[in-house]
């Protein structure tokens, strides 16, 4: 088990650092001028060429490539996310704010994706192929296919515009949290609903489940000793991808939303250039992907303990 923990956690270095490598490189050989983007953010104002220059020399845009890659990843080796270009403050105050709005909204909307998904799956597995069965298909089908951005601007219309019972734009009050959470609950929702489905099928038709109903068993231990552990990892699998690609999906809700949390933060760290604030969000990303994807590893083990034996 610690050999295999050794080979996760090594990996998971790899994918931090050439995630950071790649995002940093793409920063730097974006079109335009960063110094220009950084000095328009921090004075708000046309510039001449000479104030441009002393940006370019103050955040270290003067040097090549690697020196100034350099430059940010020494101090973060020392868990320092460094100082933002625009504003001169330390980006880890700004980031925990926007952690502050991001993560709790995260996580209310996997709370109302399995709050959804887990009584329609049970439901439609009652009757494989009935009318249940069907809608549930069909409501996780028509989940999938609609976009977060275009789900949230009809809740918008709907409930902040035309009945006026929520808040639309903001974060003030935790009413503001609904739609958003709404917006993505729904797609949650959608995907999980069909792998619990498919997992809880798929398990009711293993070979042995015959000979254990002969050996006198009961149904509910069956289910809790026998269906549901093999059920299991394919729902541990998306729950888990789906608590990280919900950070992708923050992006564009919360911006849709105008909440001020890690969305916002890195669209207004790209616009600016503004490679710490860039940087802070895709190593924070990264570092929830190696997570996540190494809690799920782990929890296989414990589910199904053949797989570590395999690895080994």
């Amino acid at each position: 088990m610690i050999k295999t923990i050794g080979g996760l956690l090594l990996r998971a270095v790899v994918v931090l650092v050439g995630t950071a490598i790649l995002t940093f490189a793409l920063l730097w050989n974006a079109p335009g001028d960063p110094a220009q983007a950084i000095a328009m953010a921090r004075f708000d104002a046309l510039l001449t060429e000479d104030v441009i220059d002393q940006v370019r020399e103050e955040v270290g845009l003067n040097k090549s490539f690697w020196p100034a890659f350099g430059d940010w990843l020494g101090p973060l080796l020392r868990l320092d996310l460094g100082y933002s270009a625009v504003t001169g403050r330390p980006v880890w105050p700004d980031l925990r704010t926007a952690i502050g709005y991001t993560f709790p909204l995260a996580f209310a909307a996997l709370g109302i994706g399995l709050a959804m998904s887990v009584p329609l799956a049970l439901v439609a597995t009652k009757r494989p192929g009935g009318l249940l069965d069907r809608f549930a298909v069909a409501i996780a089908s028509l989940g999938n296919a609609i976009p977060a951005y275009w789900l949230g601007l009809i809740l918008i219309l709907i409930f902040a515009v035309k009945l006026a019972w929520l808040p639309a734009l903001g974060a003030q009050t935790p009413a503001h949290a609904i739609l958003p959470a709404l917006t993505l609950g729904l797609g949650v929702a959608a995907s999980l609903t069909r792998i619990i489905r498919s997992g809880i099928l798929e398990a009711r038709g293993e070979p042995f489940l015959p000979a254990i109903r002969r050996r006198g068993v009961n149904e509910r231990s069956i289910g809790r000793d026998h269906i549901a552990p093999h059920a299991a990892i394919p729902v541990v699998t998306v729950f888990g991808l789906e608590l990280a690609f919900l950070l992708e999906g923050l992006v564009l809700v919360e911006v849709i939303f105008g909440r001020p949390g890690l969305g916002t933060f890195l669209v207004q760290g790209i616009l600016a250039r503004d490679f710490s604030h860039v940087q802070a969000v895709v190593v924070l990303t990264a570092l929830v992907f190696v997570t996540v994807n190494l809690a799920i590893d782990l929890v296989y083990r414990v589910i199904d303990p053949r797989i570590g034996q395999n690895n080994a």
